[in-house]
């Protein structure tokens, strides 16, 4: 009995043998039990660091700002419109042929005439110089004078009464040209554009009778609508005036003796008696720089002058007041001698110098018209 237990083999319990089997198993399982709700763990756990070891952070919330740009936005597109509205609302009065009955300024009804010394005060003051306006080729339109000092023909010195006329005259010329230029500019731009809007349609509409423009003719309005050369224009009025001396001038604002028949006027003192014209009389001077341009650029009598500007405009852009004022022999009575004498005045007084004036911004909304 005892051989037979010697020789009986004893084998090992099973259990075992298979916990060696499964040794990796169980590792694994043990270390997913740690891992696996680490990852649910470990985004609060980061939060909870950052917030304890990185500094304060500002946040702003931009939902106000981009609110308030919008808002702006809104309101610059109402005023812009409103612009265009009051410019369309402006212009949209009827000029007749008869410059009598062109629109009066209603908001100027006693204009004050300044002394010739208060004048010149108030240009010493804000330094107000031709050869500085000449250098710049700036004028500020801060300097408008509604109406020409009564002294101005007692002046002893011709040079100097000139140099007053022509202070007086230039920022309203130059003004009326910056007008009609950013009229231009807006011209262009509407004709360069496939679709306009209401606001445009209306503005060339007010443009078409502005101008006296037939059928809506729109390469007819791009003529008329055009600068006339400022030298040109201080040589009429020099001319017309007598440099700011004559009656016309003195009593009736009227700059370029343009005629009227049936506005306010005033009679020549050598003229008919039957004759039924009268020299246009205006409020202030700037009236009277409005209706010449007009003039100028509407009648008949100056379409071959439209025509050559036109020419000059499509050849280097610049505008010649010497071979324009050809063009002028209908403008008095005189004819060709009238245009030669409105050369010779350019010519004396270098008044081709203040062509390329430009008007004074005064304002970020007047730089961005200029």
């Amino acid at each position: 009995m005892i051989k037979k237990f010697k020789n009986l083999k004893l084998k090992k319990p099973r259990h075992f043998k298979i916990k060696d089997e499964y040794k990796s198993f169980y590792k694994l399982f043990f270390i997913s039990l740690i891992v696996i709700p680490s990852f649910f763990v470990l985004p609060d756990t980061v939060n909870l660091l950052n917030k304890i070891f990185t500094p304060n952070k500002i946040i702003i919330n931009a939902s106000k700002q981009i609110f308030d740009e919008t808002l702006i936005k809104k309101k610059n597109k109402k005023v812009t419109d409103q612009i265009e509205k009051d410019f369309v609302k402006k212009d949209d009065a009827i000029y007749s042929d008869d410059i009598g009955v062109y629109p009066k300024d209603k908001n100027v009804t006693d204009p004050p005439r300044l002394s010739a010394s208060t004048i010149e005060e108030i240009f010493n003051q804000t330094k107000y110089d031709l050869k500085k306006v000449k250098e710049t080729k700036l004028v500020n339109v801060g300097n408008e004078i509604p109406m020409l000092p009564k002294e101005l023909k007692n002046i002893a010195s011709v040079k100097k009464r000139k140099e007053l006329f022509i202070k007086i005259v230039l920022p309203l010329i130059a003004e009326e040209n910056n007008r009609i230029k950013f009229d231009r500019k807006k011209l262009f731009v509407i004709l360069n554009k496939s679709n306009n809007t209401e606001l445009e349609k209306q503005w060339l509409k007010t443009k078409f009778k502005q101008y006296s423009v037939r059928n809506n003719d729109l390469s007819t309005l791009k003529i008329r609508m055009d600068e006339i050369p400022v030298s040109l224009a201080i040589a009429q009025a020099a001319k017309e005036t007598g440099w700011g001396t004559s009656r016309f001038a003195q009593e009736g604002n009227a700059l370029f003796g343009q005629w009227t028949w049936s506005g306010d006027g005033i009679r020549p003192a050598a003229v008919d008696k039957n004759a039924k014209h009268k020299v246009a009389r205006f409020t202030v001077l700037k009236a009277s720089v409005k209706a010449y341009q007009r003039n100028l650029n509407t009648h008949p009598s100056y379409g071959e002058f439209r025509k050559e500007r036109a020419i000059q405009r499509d050849n280097d852009g610049k505008l010649n007041s010497l071979e324009l004022v050809k063009f002028l022999d209908k403008y008095a009575e005189t004819g060709i001698e009238y245009t030669i004498v409105l050369k010779k005045i350019i010519k004396q007084n270098s008044l081709r110098d203040y062509d390329d004036v430009e008007i004074l911004p005064t304002s970020l909304k007047l730089k961005s018209l200029i």
